[in-house]
Parts: structure tokens; C-alpha cells; sequence
């Protein structure tokens, strides 16, 4: 029997994990007859090229990996390989069908079999099944998580460590991409609004598996290696092993400039662990520390354990380190959070200075508790994927518009990095909280159409936006925007709206072209600009990036003073 592990991904560079890790476990087993491959595409890829991969060889069997980003795509192309290939059995498996797989079965002839849970076992017993002749619902023992019509299972949860996925082909079908692992699976926490919890009680693989395989995708050629542990830290001792490790064998066995990525539940941090983070090298860890909330009634509500005043102390003390990129969630549309509480949180999350403040909205996801119980959490979503709020008690459906609005403010200011200095300026200055500064920003760009607009012209109306405001200085506002894009755009070119002609400039890059100090490096690019508001110019050489914060270093001198140097 031929069978297709197949992926479908958000983008290319991501490589889902699941389908290798099933290969794993069904090489490990060694089915009789079976003979399994992974095979992956792209949500964005042309329907009929996917089918065409997936099709390639004539397999007898195609399982099917289902998320929230996939399942629309995936049933489409579910259907087409049965409609190609009548006598093929289509499987499907993955958290977007573990917990409504009898929907699933009813909604969709095209489909077979479920495989609810984790699949390393069950995945090569249904497929030695089907390569038999056998009926896979009457053999016994079971077979874990199956689903068919009219048999139903529970969730797989294994209480093993599953077999390693890095295998040759995985690392060479990874070319570059952002690799994933796993240390852990199951999550000490129940959220209302998260499936984790509902993953089994937290089991930590053997550390020794885990640093070979840090050290197989450190050389992998990755870029980022990101733990897909749902509560890193949950095991303080075994977090502060692999961080260890890490730090023990970074620019020796593992190259200089891969950066790893954690999940962190910040409010239970410890000494131990701070001072290993705090001597990575900049830029070889990123820190993820989901908040959701600063409301504590929002917080009882979907059952989210966090002491938020050690959260808050613990994110001001990894954000100050500065030697990480860190990364703070916030979700709206959770229980008891009007827009003026989120509001508060928001301003409480943004004041703690993180790299990424990502502003979510809640997904009422198959099997969580917030789906499933209507009555203690009542709201109006989408029955389509992503399944997100509409409205809930709290808040109205036009209130979760302005959000949406001031996401994608916070997401072309502050979270891209590229105009840090002018949103500070301007709401300093107009004296607005982050939220309503953010929230009026994002109404005027859904107004004036700037979702995809291009970045000079943002930048343009940002300028116009922000010099409307009370208490604005022009000069010293555009001082802001021409050091942000100096420091984010390594072209050193300034957009048309920040443009001055004046003769200075030219005699203030001559003059500090002639000083030693401040001479332009051999073959390197240089902006420069005046900044009228200072009265200074600004100069910054495109060597290289912060690793944390995405920008460039800006050098700065007094026009009184630098023809007199």
C-alpha cells in the first residue's frame, strides 16, 4: 500500500512537523506492505498543482494533516482525490477534526476515516489495517483516536515519547525553513479558550533526544528553530537543561545566528532561568509570553491561572535585558472585557516594552471549552474557519471593528518596528494613551484605504495624521519619521513627504566624510538627513541590524557644532 502523509501550509516557510513525525512512527513500526511518504504544499498554490503532487505514484491511502489555516483547502482537496481516485482512502487528522470528527464524517463522504489525537501509533496500525483487507473499526486491541461513521473514539494521548521526525528527508526537504520541535506535549493549564489543555497532562521527552535534535536542526541550515512546547517553562529544570545546552554549544555546534524560539508563562519564571536567558548572545532567543488579558475577571472566567503583577515585573525585567526579541499577546473578545477594559490592558501591555504587542481576537475552536459551553460563554462567531468573535456581551460588533482598525495600526507601527520613534513622539505630544492613539490611527487608515498601500505613501499619511493633532511641533514630528526610516530602511533614502532640499545637507556629508570620527566606511551605504526640530544631523552606516530590534544604529551630531570639530 502507497500512502501519502500529506500538509497543507499557511506559507512556505513554514514545514509542518506533523506529517514527518507520523512517518516516524510509522518507520518505526513497519507496517507489512506499507510504503508511506510525506508530501507538502501551500495554501496560496493553484488547487490543481497540489493535486497533482499528491496524486503522483497513485496512492491508496492520503492522510490529510487539518488546521484552522487548512481545513477549508484540505476538504476541497480531499474531495478531488476521491473524485480522481474513487478506490484511494482518504484519512484526515489534526486538531481541526479531533473534537468534531462525527460532523466531520457526515458532512463529508469523501472521507474515510479520522484519526483523532496523536498518530505516531495509530497511524501505521490503520494503515497495516487497510494494507490487510481488514476492517480498521473491528480490529482489536482498538485502534487509538479512530473515528468512522457510526464509530467513534476518543483523542489519542500517548503517554511515551514519540520516535524522532528528523529523518534525512526531513532535513532536506526543510531548505531553510523555519523548523519546528518539541520537548513536551500536554499543558499544565485548562484556558477556556485554548485545546491544549484538553492534550493530556504535560510529559517531558528525555532531554538526551532533545539535544541531539537541537543540534540537528541548529545545523540544518534554519534560521529559526522554534519550541513548539505549549508551556516551555511549565518543567522549570528541564527548561533551564535545554537552555543550558543551548548557550554551552551556541557559535561552536551550533552556528552563530540561528535564533530559537520559546513559549513562556512569564508569571512563573525563576532566578535560574532568567540568568540563562540573560546570557544568550543577542538575538539567539525569542521569548513568546501570551497574557491575554490584564483583567483578573476576564482571567477567572476562562480559568487562566497568572499572577499579574509577577508577569508584568518579569516582562519589564526580560525586556530590559535587551538581548531578546520579545513577544506579548493580547486576545479581544474574551468574557467580561468591554472596550474600556481592554483598553486598560492594552495600555498596560504596551507600557511594559516589548519588541511585538500582538493585538488577537478570540477563535472559538473545535473542542474548547468556550465553544462547547454556550451557556457559561455566550457569544456570536463565525461557523466558518478561523471561527472568530462577532460580538459578544461586552463588546458590539462595531467596538471589535475599531480593534481590528487599531491592530493593523500597532501592526504597521510598533510590531513592524518602522515608526517606534514618530508614535511616541505623537502620542506624547497630543497627550493620548497608546490605545486611543492606535484605535483613532487605525480608523483614520480603514477611511483613507491604507490597508495595502504602499510604504512611502504610508508614511505620508501617517505624517498628514499625526501633524493634524493638538500639541504637535511638525519639525520635531518629522524628526521622529526620518530617524525611524533611516533606521528601518537601508536604502538611506527619505519618502517625498519628508524631503527638504538644502544646501547644508550637502556641506554637513562632506564635513563628516572629512572627520575620522565620523567618516563613511569603505563599500558601506550611508543615509543622512537634517533634523530641523534638533538641529542636528542624523547619519547611520547599513552594516548591520540589531538582532532584537530590527534596527540600525543612528549617529547623531549638532549642525552648531560640526563645522566647528
Amino acid at each position: 500500500m502507497k500512502a501519502v502523509l500529506f500538509a497543507l501550509n499557511a506559507k512556505y516557510i513554514h514545514s509542518s512537523l506533523a506529517p514527518w513525525c507520523l512517518l516516524a512512527g510509522v518507520e518505526a513500526a513497519g507496517p507489512a506492505g506499507v510504503c508511506a511518504e510525506v508530501r507538502e504544499g501551500t495554501v496560496n498554490e493553484p488547487e490543481r498543482d497540489v493535486l497533482a503532487r499528491i496524486l503522483d505514484g497513485e496512492p491508496d491511502a492520503v492522510l490529510f494533516s487539518c488546521y484552522l489555516w487548512n481545513i477549508r483547502e484540505t476538504l476541497r482537496l480531499a474531495a478531488a482525490v476521491k473524485a480522481a481516485r474513487p478506490g484511494a482512502y482518504v484519512v484526515l487528522g489534526g486538531p481541526e477534526v479531533s473534537y468534531n470528527a462525527g460532523e466531520v464524517l457526515a458532512e463529508n463522504p469523501q472521507v474515510d476515516y479520522i484519526l483523532s489525537g496523536e498518530g505516531e501509533r495509530s497511524v501505521p496500525m490503520l494503515l497495516a489495517s487497510l494494507a490487510a483487507g481488514r476492517k480498521p473499526e473491528e480490529e482489536a486491541p482498538p485502534i487509538p483516536g479512530l473515528c468512522a461513521r457510526g464509530f467513534l473514539s476518543a483523542p489519542c494521548v500517548e503517554e511515551g515519547a514519540p520516535p524522532s521526525p528528523y529523518a534525512p528527508a526531513y532535513l532536506e526537504n526543510l531548505r531553510g525553513r523555519i523548523a519546528y520541535m518539541e520537548t513536551s506535549r500536554g499543558c499544565p493549564y485548562a484556558c477556556a479558550f485554548c485545546l491544549s489543555g484538553r492534550c493530556g497532562k504535560p510529559r517531558w521527552f528525555p532531554l538526551e533526544q532533545a539535544k541531539r535534535n537541537i543540534l540537528t536542526l541548529a545545523r540544518s541550515g534554519a534560521h529559526t528553530v522554534k519550541f513548539i512546547d505549549r508551556t516551555f517553562n511549565a518543567n522549570p529544570a528541564h527548561a533551564n537543561a535545554i537552555l543550558a545546552f543551548i548557550l554551552k554549544h551556541y557559535g561552536r555546534d551550533i552556528p552563530a545566528g540561528v535564533c530559537f524560539h520559546f513559549e513562556l508563562a512569564g508569571d512563573i519564571l525563576r532566578e535560574e532561568t532568567f540568568a540563562l536567558l540573560e546570557q544568550a548572545p543577542p538575538g539567539a532567543f525569542q521569548l513568546e509570553i501570551g497574557m491575554q488579558s490584564f483583567c483578573e475577571k476576564t482571567l477567572a472566567a476562562v480559568r487562566r491561572k497568572t499572577d499579574t503583577g509577577v508577569l508584568k515585573q518579569n516582562i519589564r525585567r526580560l525586556v530590559a535585558m535587551g538581548n531578546m526579541h520579545v513577544h506579548i499577546d493580547l486576545i479581544a473578545g474574551l468574557p467580561h472585557e468591554d472596550l474600556r477594559t481592554f483598553g486598560e490592558s492594552f495600555n498596560t501591555g504596551y507600557a511594559l516594552g516589548a519588541q511585538m504587542l500582538q493585538l488577537g481576537f478570540l477563535k472559538l475552536l473545535h473542542g474548547a471549552a468556550m465553544r462547547e459551553e454556550p451557556e457559561e460563554f455566550p457569544c456570536v462567531f463565525s461557523e466558518d474557519p478561523p471561527y472568530e468573535v462577532q460580538k459578544t456581551p461586552w463588546l458590539l460588533p462595531e467596538e471589535l471593528d475599531v480593534l481590528r482598525a487599531a491592530e493593523d495600526a500597532l501592526e504597521r507601527c510598533y510590531n513592524s518596528g518602522r515608526f517606534l520613534e514618530t508614535a511616541a513622539y505623537a502620542m506624547a505630544a497630543a497627550g493620548l494613551s497608546p490605545f486611543v492613539f492606535y484605535c483613532r490611527l487605525g480608523a483614520a487608515g480603514a477611511r483613507h484605504g491604507t490597508a495595502n498601500i504602499p510604504l512611502d505613501d504610508y508614511t505620508a499619511f501617517l505624517y498628514n495624521w499625526c501633524a493634524a493633532l493638538p500639541g504637535i511641533d511638525k519639525a520635531c514630528l518629522r524628526d521622529a519619521m526620518v530617524r525611524d526610516r533611516l533606521a528601518t530602511n537601508s536604502t538611506g533614502r527619505l519618502p517625498q513627504c519628508l524631503h527638504v532640499t538644502d544646501a547644508l545637507l550637502g556641506r554637513a556629508v562632506k564635513r563628516l566624510a572629512q572627520n575620522p570620527a565620523t567618516a563613511p566606511l569603505p563599500g558601506v551605504r550611508r543615509g543622512v538627513a537634517l533634523l530641523y526640530g534638533a538641529r542636528q544631523v542624523v547619519f547611520v552606516d547599513y552594516t548591520q541590524k540589531n538582532p532584537v530590534t530590527g534596527r540600525y544604529l543612528l549617529h547623531t551630531r549638532s549642525i552648531d557644532n560640526l563645522f566647528t570639530e
